[in-house]
């Protein structure tokens, strides 16, 4: 099974950050550095969003509405009921750190590569993880902020508008200058990922400096990391079976199936890591470790599942919305989404 060698990076950024954590007027720097970073971030995702292919995608809306509801009704009901885990299996901090990380919203580029490898629909894999992005720059710090409450790291007024000036604000940003810079983001598409990556690696470093000057690490136990595993085990198995047999239930065909399946039951670090450093500010680092994991977790099984798919019988349907049947081929690698 694969291991996303992003995910080698961000070990090694945490790596760093325990050796050689950012202090005093270098972490002044280092959060002054990440913010903009964020916004940077969130203006080139609003930049990268083609309105067209939002409204077209807005004519399949059954299967928009059943990504939306597993993304942000069922992942919440599931960390919710794992509060029964404290403190026999989760501590608190790690609880709430897992909690976060039912609340943040689906993948992107993951998702498309394992619905095009599975011969999923994949106008449709686009359009979801764009929907759910976008409707978790707002989702998310609400239901944080309902869900977790001062325990999440003092959630307030304050932190929303934070979320508004450093997420919310960029994007539409990037949508409305879009006509400009659309066309010098498609031909730089490289660079601008690499200019992704590294926002998010210092997102990190920050974070995890600030945990380390703090101490919090010493909160987290071989034993108590062992548990969180096997917690987020069982969270992607209910997520990956409740996506395929409830979208069979609600009488999907085979290629939207698959669609709900890789999108319903993913969860982007891209979009979580930002968030955790606004609204968790020094509690950061532990409330993103569990969506660390769980990251590399759904990339490991989503592999296997999409390379088993692709070897399904094709089912016999007339596509039912003109981008089913515009299918289009997609990359198949799996980056962090």
């Amino acid at each position: 099974m694969p291991i996303d060698p992003y995910i080698l990076l961000l070990l090694g950024t945490v790596g760093l950050a325990a050796l050689l954590p950012a202090r005093g007027t270098g972490a002044e720097v280092a959060s002054g550095a990440s913010t903009a970073a964020i916004a940077l971030l969130f203006f080139l995702y609003g930049a990268r969003l083609s309105t067209r292919e939002a409204l077209d995608g807005l004519r399949h809306w059954r299967l928009h509405v059943t990504v939306l509801a597993c993304t942000f009704i069922a992942f919440p009901l599931l960390g919710l009921a794992a509060r029964g885990l404290v403190p026999v299996i989760l501590t608190d901090p790690l609880y709430q750190g897992l909690l976060f990380l039912t609340l943040v919203p689906s993948t992107v580029q993951s998702s498309i590569a394992f619905t095009s490898i599975a011969r999923g629909n994949v106008p449709a894999a686009i359009c979801a993880g764009s929907f759910s992005s976008l409707v978790g720059i707002v989702a998310t710090p609400l239901l944080a902020a309902s869900l977790l409450g001062g325990s999440g790291g003092g959630f307030s007024a304050d932190s929303l508008l934070k979320i508004v000036l450093q997420l919310l604000v960029p994007f539409l940003a990037g949508q409305l200058l879009r006509r400009w810079t659309g066309g010098f983001i498609t031909r730089h598409k490289q660079a601008l990922g690499l200019v992704d990556r590294g926002a998010i690696l210092l997102v990190v470093y920050t974070a995890f400096s600030e945990g380390m000057v703090q101490g919090v690490w010493h909160q987290v136990s071989p034993a108590r990391l062992g548990g969180l595993l096997a917690v987020e085990a069982v969270l992607l198995a209910v997520m990956l079976s409740l996506t395929w047999y409830g979208a069979k239930a609600l009488r999907f065909n085979r290629e939207d199936r698959i669609t709900i399946q890789f999108a319903g039951s993913k969860k982007s670090l891209a979009a979580g890591l930002p968030m955790a450093s606004v609204l968790f500010g020094a509690h950061a680092s532990l409330a993103v470790l569990p969506l660390m994991l769980f990251h590399q977790m759904q990339l490991m099984v989503c592999a296997v599942i999409a390379k088993r798919r692709s070897h399904d019988p094709v089912e016999e349907v007339t596509p039912r919305t003109p981008a089913a049947q515009s299918r289009t081929a997609v990359g198949t690698g799996t980056r962090s989404g």
